[in-house]
């Protein structure tokens, strides 16, 4: 990475966004974060980060602006009025999951502004995020690949350039989110129906022990929900608008895809009261009259 380049990450103090931003500093990168809680990315100041109350201060002297934030909305409603600040060969790195819609409304953003912007959502949750072991989906120019790869590298344990299209990072993070939401809510409707006929979830995985269903992630999160364990690893609440955005895409496209109509509906459900704790608290929405959490 050249010498001049610094990153401002705007929504360090999130669980995704705090743990990237120590890491691109680690790594040797000028770094600097804001945070609508700025309480929450204060102590990046410890790992040599400069820390500023204000997304526009953030951003000015930055050559990388990274987004990670909630959804579409907040990334708009924050990037919009700082994008004029941005020198002419700044680079927007959008990395939050936003889905389709909102990515165009952030390109077109973007094309307002004289701004080159680069799609690049993550996989992987807090430990993965902790350990700088996520996958960066990247769609875009790849004739930026050279400036925004050490970044990928100290977030990430690989990179995978999605396509040309900006977007296209954003719906191949759509297309494996229906799965680990499947997956996901299955687990909690599985051991939901095993307590409710009366035996013990662990038989469940005595049963699938060692064949092609024994998945190491149906597991994890099997034994989150037997030990009423909802410390969030990925907030229940953010699944939910994950589920949502496949249920977005699915429309513009014509697909018939009724079963995440239905996990969105089991996740907002459950969020009323557990959307801060993770995902697999989706269990609530179907767990048995009388079992105790």
């Amino acid at each position: 990475m050249a010498a001049n380049e610094r990153v401002a990450v705007l929504g360090a103090g999130s669980t995704m966004g705090f743990p990237m931003a120590r890491n691109i500093a680690n790594a040797g990168i000028d770094t600097a974060a804001w945070n609508r809680s700025i309480e929450k990315a204060e102590p990046l100041g410890e790992h040599g980060v400069d820390v500023i109350d204000s997304p526009s201060r953030c951003v000015s002297s930055a050559t990388i602006v990274l987004t990670m934030l909630a959804d579409g909305d907040a990334v708009t409603d924050v990037i919009e009025p700082i994008l004029g600040v941005l020198g002419d060969d700044a680079i927007w790195l959008q990395m939050s999951t936003i889905g389709e819609a909102a990515t165009e409304r952030c390109a077109e953003l973007a094309r307002s502004h004289d701004v080159t912007l680069l799609d690049a959502p993550v996989l992987g949750t807090k430990q993965p995020a902790e350990d700088g072991k996520l996958v960066v989906l990247a769609s875009g120019s790849e004739d930026l690949r050279d400036r925004v790869q050490p970044v990928f590298d100290a977030v990430g344990q690989k990179t995978m350039w999605v396509g040309g299209n900006v977007g296209d990072g954003q719906r191949l993070k759509m297309v494996v989110n229906s799965w680990v939401l499947t997956v996901t809510e299955g687990c909690a409707e599985t051991v939901a129906l095993a307590q409710g006929v009366g035996l013990d979830p662990s038989l469940i995985f005595e049963a699938i022990d060692g064949g092609t269903l024994d998945l190491p992630y149906l597991r994890m999160k099997g034994k989150a929900i037997l030990e009423h364990n909802f410390e969030p690893m990925f907030k229940l609440a953010l699944a939910a608008k994950d589920a949502g955005l496949i249920n977005e895409s699915a429309s513009r496209h014509d697909l018939d895809l009724p079963l995440f109509a239905t996990i969105r509906d089991q996740m907002l459900k459950a969020s009323e009261e557990h959307g801060d704790e993770d995902m697999i608290a989706t269990w609530f929405a179907s767990a048995p009259a009388g079992v105790e959490a």
